[in-house]
């Protein structure tokens, strides 16, 4: 009787500790985010990339930047608050992580272009990711509607 007693008590405990438990804040969300862009982002497809970087900014900004081997740039930027929905297509090994915004809201921008350079505007951002698990695009999406729905 005393053991149950006992064992009661500390499942009861335990559940209390865990029903007080925050989730993230806002930091955490942020540096998360940003990890799993750069640990995910499979580059590989683009053979003539020499680097590139991908981050949501602390002011709720999606941003891309690529260099080619040839000098090339090519950079996307959009505000979080023209947000709408993301989709993936692909498996856990790889696939591509589709932003979507209300209207053409990424800016799409060219440098060094021998072509010339070129400013746009995109509905959409197709991102080559890897190693994706669907509670990482639960994540993902939770953490991109928080930044969303911040007032700036």
């Amino acid at each position: 009787m005393k053991k149950s007693s006992l064992l009661i008590t500390i499942v009861l405990l335990a559940l209390l500790h865990l029903s007080f438990k925050t989730g993230m804040d806002e930091q955490q969300m942020l540096t998360w985010s940003n990890k799993y862009f750069s640990t995910s982002y499979d580059p590989s497809g683009e053979a003539k990339l020499k680097k590139w970087e991908l981050v949501l900014t602390d002011d709720a900004f999606i941003r891309l930047k690529k260099t080619y081997q040839n000098g090339k740039q090519e950079y996307y930027s959009f505000q979080l608050r023209r947000f709408t929905d993301m989709n993936y297509l692909g498996t856990t090994a790889g696939g591509t992580l589709q932003l979507k915004t209300k209207a053409d809201d990424i800016i799409v921008q060219t440098y060094d272009d021998p072509k010339g350079d070129i400013d746009s505007m995109a509905t959409q951002l197709n991102l080559p990711v890897k190693n994706i698990e669907p509670d990482q695009l639960d994540s993902l999406m939770t953490a991109l509607n928080y930044f969303k729905a911040k007032e700036l």
